[in-house]
């Protein structure tokens, strides 16, 4: 079923961005949701209207989890569940930037087992099934690890760097670099673009579990802050961060973290 659920999700992906392309990114209709909880473009709804009328309707049995939809406990009763991101990236896709992907995956019994991160206007389409591999555009795509953390390029912003997330306040010297996707930069890891990536605060299960997949199935490690393996479909549909890379690389950093910064900012 992996398999088949990634030919839906590819389907579902392409078509997804047909509909945003549509839109020109700074001349798209934008609001503010409440609470601080971001921007939402009119592209952002009519790619989630798009997907929750299709995928729900392809596989009756599954529940939903959609950044762009009001959520229910229905999901928690079923054992596969769709979690979506329409745009992940959004204030990038409103800034007129290329830098933004439709990130979608399927879980089951809180594990991602396939996933799509598509960057339509880069003509990336990332995909993974679960014992399938990773692929980028078809072609199968690894992690790439290092020996220490010195030589390590690594996604991350800039408040990951506070000296109070890190053992003794030693910040490990590796090369940073910053995407406004994080669905983006755990692809681009996937690929072997960089050796990790990390974010500390807390993160929405949308923006990663296709990333999460896809990072395992490149034949790197994905856990969160704390290096526990991510788990989907919870009721508060958040995890403690993410670190993720190749295996040497998750061991050097995590080590490197100090477990008791979990209540400080980090992005």
């Amino acid at each position: 079923m992996p398999g088949t659920d990634l030919s839906l999700l590819i389907d579902a992906a392409l078509k997804a961005g047909d509909i945003a392309t549509r839109y020109s990114g700074k001349e798209a209709k934008r609001w503010e949701k409440p609470d601080g909880a971001g921007p939402v473009t009119e592209a952002d709804l009519a790619v989630n209207e798009m997907l929750e009328a299709t995928l729900p309707a392809a596989r009756p049995g599954y529940g939903w989890l959609s950044e762009e939809t009001e959520d229910t406990t229905d999901r928690l009763t079923r054992s596969h569940v769709f979690v979506i991101d329409p745009i992940d990236g959004t204030r990038s896709f409103a800034q007129g930037s290329r830098t933004w992907a439709h990130s979608l995956a399927v879980c089951e019994d809180g594990i991602a087992t396939a996933a799509v991160v598509y960057l339509p206007q880069r003509d990336m389409l990332f995909a993974a099934a679960s014992g399938e591999g990773a692929t980028l555009n078809g072609d199968p795509i690894s992690v790439a690890d290092i020996g220490t953390l010195a030589d390590a390029e690594v996604l991350a912003a800039e408040p990951n760097l506070n000296s109070t997330h890190w053992r003794d306040g030693n910040v490990p010297d590796f090369g940073r670099a910053y995407r406004p996707s994080l669905a983006y930069r755990m692809a681009l890891v996937a690929q072997g673009r960089f050796n990790g990536m990390l974010t500390l605060r807390p993160s929405w299960e949308w923006d990663i579990a296709a990333g999460d997949l896809i990072i395992r199935e490149a034949g790197g490690l994905c856990t969160d802050r704390f290096g526990a393996p991510l788990r989907f479909n919870n009721p508060q549909p958040k995890l403690s961060g993410v670190v993720a890379g190749g295996k040497q690389f998750h061991t050097q950093i995590s080590s490197a973290l100090d477990p008791d910064s979990a209540g400080i900012p980090g992005h």
